[in-house]
């Protein structure tokens, strides 16, 4: 497995950087584009799932695999 790389976000009108492998990046533009969404809007919507206590980038993470166990 690949070192996370930051990506800049607009979560609620302000940019924000997340940290993800590349490998999960892949994952969630794919799941973006599945769901007619851009990774922004993706990201709006895990955001307002997540627990207050779970970091962002974790809830991501979480989100990929449930999506991932989902499809089968």
């Amino acid at each position: 497995m690949s070192r996370p790389t930051k990506h800049s976000v607009t979560l609620r009108g302000h940019r924000t950087s997340i940290s993800l492998e590349p490998e999960f990046w892949s994952a969630f533009r794919d799941i973006a584009r599945r769901r007619s969404l851009s990774t922004n809007a993706l990201v709006s919507v895990v955001d307002e799932g997540r627990d207050p206590d779970t970091g962002l980038a974790s809830a991501i993470r979480v989100y990929v695999l449930k999506s991932a166990f989902s499809a089968d």
